[in-house]
């Protein structure tokens, strides 16, 4: 963990950005931060008059620093586009995430183009290519975030999107996100038809140590947030943790018949930090007016 934990978002939707109205009413579901989608889900001919619906939603966002904006490959001239859009608004959102990264150079090429404009946003790359896998570790430095992008992954491995296909690839992700304090979030779940397979890969994410999940269908933000979202018990069973460690001068307690040592009050520490952080930044921001994005 860093000193300064950051606040990371456990739901993520994303939105493409070919209509005003649907963009801005996707701000009145509970996610922790909306993406506006400038890459895949938009068509070609059409990624100019999504970036003007992208600007006009920035414009009205209630509270741009949990609004993301999804560019298009660095190199493409969609990207210079993008950027130049991002660099020119009045309004900035807080996140950008990057698409079909290979390597930590791109996201320090991103971070300053931007911030030569006074853009500063957090940094979302999308591990979706095996060079990023293989450069997980120093694009976990660079980065404020990891999302894994599964659908492309697979298909340049020439597998299917299924839990052991993409193992090794979270895995990756896990280790390099706790290693910098990095934001460590999974992929969209294809099979909307079948909330069990969300459920299982939700629980199974977290357990590998991610924090957050993306979605493209608002029906599945309660499970998500169910299952990401800090979880009130679990804050106070470890404070109890901490408070225990420290009472036995940092060294290994019994606590409900359970023996917790300084690994346990880490952990602990870690989940309070990260709770706290989360709360601080997105559990007051409530739902937006779908009229307005007020």
């Amino acid at each position: 963990m860093t000193a300064r934990a950051r606040a990371i978002p456990r739901s993520i939707l994303y939105t493409p950005a070919l209509s005003l109205d649907r963009v801005v009413h996707a701000w009145s579901y509970d996610a922790d931060v909306y993406v506006i989608d400038l890459e895949d889900a938009v068509p070609g001919p059409r990624k100019p008059a999504a970036r003007q619906v992208c600007r006009a939603a920035l414009e009205k966002a209630a509270e741009p620093a949990n609004i993301g904006v999804r560019v298009n490959q660095l190199g493409t001239a969609e990207a210079v586009h993008d950027l130049l859009l991002l660099i020119e608004c009045p309004v900035r959102p807080g996140i950008v995430v990057m698409t079909m990264v290979d390597s930590a150079v791109e996201v320090e090429l991103v971070r300053a183009t931007l911030a030569s404009a006074g853009a500063r946003p957090e940094i979302y790359v999308t591990v979706e290519t095996p060079a990023a896998v293989a450069a997980v570790d120093a694009i976990a430095a660079s980065a404020d975030g990891l999302v894994l992008g599964s659908a492309d992954l697979a298909a340049t491995l020439g597998v299917e999107i299924t839990w052991d296909g993409l193992l090794a690839a979270r895995q990756a992700m896990a280790m390099a996100c706790a290693r910098y304090g990095t934001a460590c979030v999974d992929t969209a779940n294809f099979r909307l038809a079948e909330p069990e397979v969300l459920a299982e890969e939700t629980d199974r994410v977290r357990a590998l140590g991610f924090h957050g999940k993306v979605t493209v269908h608002p029906g599945e933000l309660d499970a998500i947030n169910t299952a990401l979202r800090p979880d009130p018990d679990e804050l106070r069973r470890a404070k109890r943790v901490t408070e225990a460690v420290a009472s036995a001068d940092g060294g290994v307690a019994v606590l409900d018949g359970s023996m917790v040592g300084p690994p346990f009050a880490r952990r602990a520490r870690s989940t309070v930090v990260l709770g706290e952080a989360w709360a601080a930044r997105f559990s007051s921001h409530g739902t937006a007016d779908a009229e307005t994005g007020r």
